[in-house]
């Protein structure tokens, strides 16, 4: 007897995974593969467009193989991807013209800081911060240094897209040049308020407007999956229904339409975000952002990117090499009756929310010279519930609990320090790839494999931290936080 089934296509920083999930919402099958990060220059990250491309290619055939296999029927393909990553090519060659410059990447500081009499209309405009995070001036650079760009922009032959964009244009037969709501609001270039790209923008950066994907719904049918990728593999077309920037996709299956939840993603950064309503939230130190719009009905979000998490403790274990697995890291930090004194600043990539502050660098302190490799492990791990804290503090209201998932919230020594420091309750989901689900339920639900209603009872939570930390604990810990804080702050100036 046949199955439906819907695929999601998790495009990430590291790696591309195309999962399946059944009509109860259960995994089917998972495939993943990675791609290289290339690291040009100190602070500067790119990626192959064609590493991203390929990886996710043979994730989806898999995933497409296993289906006809096994006797599911697809009813829809939803993507979900790393956001703000920036990719411009020729749409006659299909070559990109340059690198994929990720999100992460720090090279348009000196653009932002030329551009800092435009910080107000900006973050008024796109709810966003002049920072070198978001699209617009990694665009800009790749315009001004890359040779011939600026020629065959004005030829027409140029296109750019955040990684939704590109995957669905090399993906489509048609070769659809789209993206949604939630990750044009990203770009520096989409004026939140009126739901366009705005001209006065694009006039500030001088970047073309004909290079731009059109926006759609984040429910839309962004057009079919080219049949000559699945090699035989499958009769029926697939439509590929539904695209969200992966921090949204996260908050889609944490809270679908509940505006009472407050979510954070424990994966390379740290993203903390919360509904808004149907209107943008403003805030001095927090992003308001597109959630998704869905039938001509946007709904916003609150954020707090924070651009270092988990990577800190990827740098533990192979940049400092103090470490030999993730794992062991919370049997590390339980060991240690506390933190003595010692604290981590993870500005590996700056200070993002709600400091933004490019120039920062990381740093510890505390150190005496009983300080262990094990003192530096458990600052590390707490100073990710420490930079959540920071966040949570600027939000409109704070919540009662929060819920989280990424690979680090599996980490139960810092859950449970997170639960202590914020005084509030963590739930860790059942779902271990939410990205991945909440883009599945999203397209499930506009494919017809269930209503919104179903695709929210089939969420559940695997664990629960009550906080155990007495106030005065609390309060000491992180006005000592706030000290260090200062420190790297006044450092960067």
């Amino acid at each position: 007897m046949t199955q439906q089934c819907v695929i999601a296509l998790d495009s990430g920083t590291t790696g591309n995974r195309s999962i399946i999930f059944d009509g109860r919402g259960k995994i089917i099958a998972n495939f993943y593969y990675e791609f290289p990060q290339i690291f040009p220059a100190p602070a500067w990250v790119e990626q192959n467009p064609f590493d991203i491309l390929h990886s996710a290619l043979k994730s989806l055939q898999e995933a497409v193989y296993f289906c006809k296999n096994n006797n599911y029927d697809i009813l829809s393909l939803g993507i979900t991807n790393q956001r703000e990553t920036s990719i411009l090519w020729n749409k006659k060659t299909g070559k990109p013209v340059y690198n994929a410059i990720v999100w992460q990447c720090r090279r348009t500081e000196k653009i932002c800081a030329d551009f800092k009499n435009y910080a107000e209309i900006i973050k008024e405009k796109t709810g966003l911060f002049l920072d070198p995070y978001f699209s617009a001036t990694k665009i800009k650079w790749i315009i001004d240094n890359i040779s011939g760009v600026k020629e065959s922009i004005l030829k027409g032959d140029i296109l750019f897209g955040t990684v939704d964009s590109w995957l669905l244009w090399n993906l489509t037969e048609e070769k659809n040049h789209f993206t949604d709501t939630s990750n044009a609001s990203r770009t520096l270039l989409y004026n939140i308020n009126t739901l366009q790209y705005d001209d006065e923008l694009i006039d500030i950066f001088k970047i073309p407007a004909n290079i731009l994907p059109e926006v759609k719904n984040s429910n839309s049918c962004f057009g079919f999956l080219n049949k000559i990728y699945l090699k035989g593999n499958h009769n029926k077309k697939i439509p590929i229904i539904g695209i969200l920037g992966d921090q949204q996709a996260s908050l889609f299956a944490h809270a679908s339409f509940d505006g009472g939840i407050v979510k954070n993603t424990y994966g390379t950064g740290l993203f903390v975000m919360a509904q808004s309503g149907k209107h943008p939230f403003k805030s001095d130190k927090l992003l308001s952002t597109i959630a998704w719009t869905i039938k001509n009905e946007t709904y916003y979000a609150l954020e707090g990117s924070i651009f270092t998490g988990g990577a800190l403790i990827g740098w533990l274990k192979n940049g400092l090499k103090i470490i030999k697995s993730y794992s062991i890291t919370s049997n590390i930090a339980k060991k240690l009756s506390d933190n003595d004194g010692v604290y981590f600043i993870p500005a590996l990539s700056g200070l993002g929310a709600p400091y933004w502050n490019s120039k920062a660098r990381g740093i510890i302190t505390g150190i005496t010279g009983k300080t262990t490799k094990e003192n530096i492990v458990r600052a590390a791990l707490e100073s990710l519930a420490y930079s959540t804290k920071d966040v949570i503090n600027e939000l409109f209201n704070m919540p009662y609990k929060l819920r989280v998932d990424g690979k680090a919230s599996e980490n139960d020594f810092l859950m449970q320090f997170q639960s202590d420091i914020l005084g509030i309750q963590v739930e860790r989901t059942a779902v271990s790839e939410m990205t991945a689900f909440g883009i599945a339920g999203f397209s499930g639900i506009y494919s017809g494999l269930w209503s919104i209603e179903e695709y929210s009872k089939i969420y559940r939570i695997k664990k629960i931290f009550k906080p155990q930390m007495d106030e005065n604990t609390r309060n000491i810990l992180y006005d000592k936080w706030k000290q260090a804080i200062s420190a790297a702050l006044n450092l960067a100036e």
